[in-house]
């Protein structure tokens, strides 16, 4: 099965310069949990919702909140994003994610073009949900 078929297509994206206070706001707001960075239409990093709770201050929205704290919302995306992410063609098969999921330490790959604009995601929830909703799928695939 291709990705193009599985991948999600709602895409959210932030730019370079974005802040942590923004990004935030995104994850908070949203049931994701992979940001794409991207300028000009091309894609140059993914930032997931455990790159945002590593780069904050634990801090954040406790008592012991200080001004130090907060500052840390004032980094950008660029600043803790993964650079040159891992990313396939829409017309990759499945087999192919699989396999860089568990090459690499990801959650998500990023579907682009040739030129790198960005056209869906796909994470290994997605595949999860596949196999789970398609049984039938997974055993002619196994033959």
């Amino acid at each position: 099965m291709i990705l193009e078929k599985i991948m999600s297509k709602r895409v959210v994206t932030v730019g370079l310069d974005d802040s942590l206070r923004v990004i935030k706001e995104i994850f908070d707001e949203g049931k994701i949990h992979h940001l794409l960075v991207e300028e000009q239409n091309q894609l140059y990093g993914v930032i997931s919702d455990r790159d945002l709770w590593q780069a904050i201050s634990p801090n954040l929205g406790s008592s012991f909140e200080s001004v130090r704290d907060t500052a840390t919302l004032n980094k950008r995306a660029h600043h803790i994003m993964t650079r040159k992410p891992i990313t396939l063609p829409r017309d990759a098969d499945i087999f192919e994610a699989i396999s860089i999921f568990n090459r690499h330490r990801i959650s998500c790959i990023p579907i682009v073009t040739s030129e790198q604009h960005i056209v869906g995601i796909i994470t290994w929830r997605d595949i999860f949900l596949l196999l789970e909703v398609d049984r039938e799928w997974l055993s002619r695939a196994a033959d």
